[in-house]
């Protein structure tokens, strides 16, 4: 309050010294807007520029030159003239360009910007709050509801700017603090201290930094009052299963709110109805969304539709006990959304209940095209639509699947589980779970998710480390397209036969691609021209594997008399494709 007193003292001569100066000087630059005034704190306590009119004269377009200039003026008020740290005044002024821009409007023209709003600034405190608020990401449209009362400077408020501080050298982003801000106020307002022994309780709990960042990032009202107890609750519930502290911050997002409650029930409900800690623990590492979105809302959601189709409680928790696949990847929403085809067709609920309570695993694997959609093809109604199904449910996934089942493909979708195995083996990888990149690497990686994880350990086992292995498979998919003899075969070949060292295969993992004819011909012509003297010792396999036939005539072949018979006799003499 000393400070705005000071201020107010100040800027009360200046007025009428300032409309002298101007009455006389006619090039004195004008101001579109005054404010000289606009900041009596008994009449106007929250009068900005947040919500100052916009010039009928102005276009409401700032030129890319004319914003820069802004910042840097903005900058060395808040950092030169108010004394704001470098960091907070280079942030403020970098990530708020809705004040400048109403800054900006306040001139006459943007011939020249910095010396404008100089001179403007001079004389025309700003409500320091207001950009600091827009750059932790706090929307312009609601500023005006957290500007506080009878203050104009950040400084002025020393509890939030320490608490500010805290958050910052904690390492939560700055972009984050205006979701806090506006979620849990109250954590601004601690004493001094308060907060950051808030944030190290977190940690005791056997959390990361990283992981304390996300979270009350995305949670803020983890840091009011005591630590919550329903959320130690259900670190404890996902340790007994196996899964790491740090696990459910990889997953918690900033777009969710979550109730630990009710994921304290959701995990309890699963261990209710028959899953095992083994089941859920694989259920949760391959789909952590399922947990975490909507605080396990899904779960509910289809057992409270099981309900409604008049599935006693017993039989419902058998349905989730038999197939705890149905909680997987996308099976929720294509079971939600094929209960809703047959719903609107016309089919009458005990024949749904049916359907779902005999092919629920084939619900949940396909995805139905809409009743219209199938009505228009079939050229039927949905009366007689509803015949068909109902005389042969079977005819749904044929008529109504959006991708036409082979009977095979039908077959390995009555077994998802499956599916489930691969799905889980590429998340080991470090796919993300429904990313279009695990989509993509499901088509690329073939065979079933045991016979991966077999070739994966192959190479594991031949003395690689399993990080390498992981960068060589995700880099070369199709080294783990081969069978597990195979593979052993090209690394026995490696070691024995060309005498390179194991750990050359991840600096070029697509020598495990190469079938042996290739690798056997061509090193065989290779270390003939070597024994020759016309060939370098110690050629790297992408040299000698990688170049296409031509080049590696023109340099393995062609560069000795007696080459190309050599060659011939290597191909010869090669052995049989054996991949």
């Amino acid at each position: 309050m000393i400070t705005q007193l000071n201020h107010l003292l100040f800027f009360a001569p200046v007025l009428s010294e300032k409309t002298i100066t101007q009455a006389h000087n006619p090039s004195f630059i004008s101001f579109k807007s005054r404010l000289f005034c606009n900041y009596g704190f008994d009449n106007h306590p929250r009068a900005s520029l947040v919500e100052s009119p916009q010039s009928p004269t102005t276009s409401g377009r700032v030129s890319r030159y004319a914003r820069t200039e802004a910042q840097k003026v903005l900058f060395d008020y808040l950092h030169c003239t108010r004394s704001l740290g470098f960091a907070d005044a280079e942030h403020i002024s970098k990530n708020s360009p809705h004040f400048l821009q109403n800054l900006i409007m306040k001139l006459d023209s943007e011939k020249d910007v910095a010396r404008s709003l100089r001179k403007y600034l001079r004389y025309n405190p700003i409500n320091e709050f207001e950009p600091f608020f827009e750059s932790l990401g706090l929307p312009p449209s609601e500023l005006p509801l957290f500007l506080p009362r009878r203050l104009m400077f950040l400084s002025d408020d020393h509890l939030m700017l320490e608490n500010f501080h805290v958050l910052c050298n904690y390492g939560i982003p700055r972009s984050k603090m205006g979701k806090m801000y506006k979620e849990a106020r109250e954590i601004f307002a601690y004493d001094y201290g308060l907060l950051a022994s808030k944030l190290r309780a977190y940690e005791d709990l056997g959390l990361g930094m990283g992981t304390v960042i996300k979270l009350v990032s995305c949670c803020p009202s983890l840091l009011i009052g005591q630590i919550k107890m329903e959320f130690i609750k259900v670190l404890e519930k996902l340790s007994k299963l196996g899964i790491e502290e740090d696990w459910i911050g990889g997953y918690i997002s900033h777009k969710s709110t979550y109730n630990w409650n009710r994921l304290v029930d959701t995990l309890d409900f699963l261990a209710k109805v028959g899953y095992t800690e083994i089941q859920m623990h694989d259920l949760f590492k391959s789909n952590p969304s399922l947990l975490l979105e909507d605080s396990g809302k899904k779960v509910y959601v289809l057992f409270g539709r099981f309900v409604k189709l008049g599935l006693k409680m017993d039989e419902a928790y058998s349905i989730y006990k038999q197939n705890p696949v149905i909680l997987s990847g996308k099976y929720v929403k294509n079971i939600l959304r094929a209960v809703d085809f047959l719903f609107d067709i016309g089919l009458g609920t005990e024949d749904i209940a049916g359907i779902v309570s005999h092919q629920i695993l084939l619900l949940g694997s396909c995805t139905l095209k809409g009743p219209k959609t199938v009505c228009k093809e079939l050229k039927v109604g949905k009366e007689g639509l509803c015949l068909i199904i109902r005389d042969d449910p079977s005819k749904l996934f044929t008529l109504a699947s959006k991708s036409k089942l082979k009977s095979s493909e039908q077959a390995s979708c009555q077994n998802p589980a499956k599916q489930m195995e691969k799905t889980t083996f590429l998340l080991k990888l470090g796919y993300v779970e429904n990313s279009d990149e695990l989509a993509k690497a499901s088509k690329q990686f073939r065979g079933r998710g045991d016979q991966l994880q077999e070739r994966f350990d192959c190479l594991v086992n031949a003395g690689l480390d399993c990080h390498v292995v992981t960068n060589i498979v995700r880099h070369a998919p199709m080294v783990l397209n081969q069978s597990k003899d195979i593979i052993q075969e090209k690394i026995d070949c490696l070691r024995n036969c060309l005498g390179y060292p194991l750990h050359t295969i991840a600096a070029f993992p697509v020598y495990l691609c190469y079938n042996m004819e290739r690798i056997n011909t061509r090193f065989s012509m290779y270390r003939w021209l070597r024994d020759k003297g016309a060939a370098k010792p110690n050629l790297s396999l992408s040299t000698v594997l990688a170049c296409s036939d031509a080049r590696f005539v023109k340099y393995f072949v062609d560069v000795h008399p007696e080459g190309p018979s050599m060659w011939e006799s290597c191909k010869k003499h090669g052995l049989h494709n054996h991949s």
